[in-house]
């Protein structure tokens, strides 16, 4: 039977903060938009960012530049600033190499969400990709676990998911009834199950789906 192993990807394949901030700074500059509208931007767009965003800053602060140039623009600066380190993208080469099949299970808009997967070559990595921008489903809904291991080509059965939010990852993991890794470090909510194992870094991670190989 295929193995499955599905990731979310900001947070733990990809660094998403440190890409943010340095897309909105180089969108600032780019437009000569003003300190106030950086504000906004670090403010509204901390958790995600989609096309409407940008529709909202025009209106907000009355900007000449077209909503749409805006988020085209941040999208191709996000997928220049956002990386996937070494040691995890030949890390995922060793879980395909050992038969896993891989996929990618991501809240976002689905064009920033792709384009990040392509700067990164996490695209040439994966069998599939379920994007919720894509979609009428959000983690933690048990439905878009289904839809990724649909696009990977096998079913849900004896899979992982692996993330770094407890709610969308591992709770909507479990209600899937997947198998779940959880990537330390936002706070852990009462009543929530544990994961099956808990580990600093996605390396470890993959490591521990390895070990099953065998």
């Amino acid at each position: 039977m295929p193995r499955l192993a599905l990731f979310d990807l900001d947070g733990t394949l990809v660094d998403r903060q440190s890409a943010f901030s340095d897309a909105v700074s180089h969108l600032c500059r780019r437009h000569a938009l003003t300190p106030d509208i950086e504000h906004w931007l670090l403010r509204e767009l901390a958790d995600r960012a989609n096309a409407g965003d940008f529709a909202r800053l025009r209106e907000a602060f009355q900007l000449v530049v077209p909503a749409t140039q805006l988020w085209q623009d941040y999208v191709g600066l996000m997928a220049a600033a956002v990386t996937c380190r070494p040691e995890a993208l030949e890390a995922l080469a060793q879980l395909r190499a050992a038969a896993w099949t891989i996929g990618i299970v991501t809240n976002g808009a689905g064009d920033i969400q792709r384009a990040k997967l392509a700067a990164t070559g996490l695209a040439e990595l994966v069998d599939g990709v379920a994007v919720s921008g894509d979609l009428e489903i959000r983690k933690p809904d048990p439905r878009i676990f289904g839809l990724a291991a649909t696009r990977c080509g096998v079913d849900l059965a004896g899979g992982w998911m692996i993330g770094d939010n407890p709610v969308g990852d591992i709770g909507g993991g479990h209600e899937a009834g997947l198998r779940t890794i959880w990537l330390r470090g936002r706070p852990w909510p009462a009543g929530l199950s544990a994961a099956h194992h808990v580990v600093d870094d996605v390396t470890d991670a993959i490591n521990i789906l390895l070990d099953e190989t065998e």
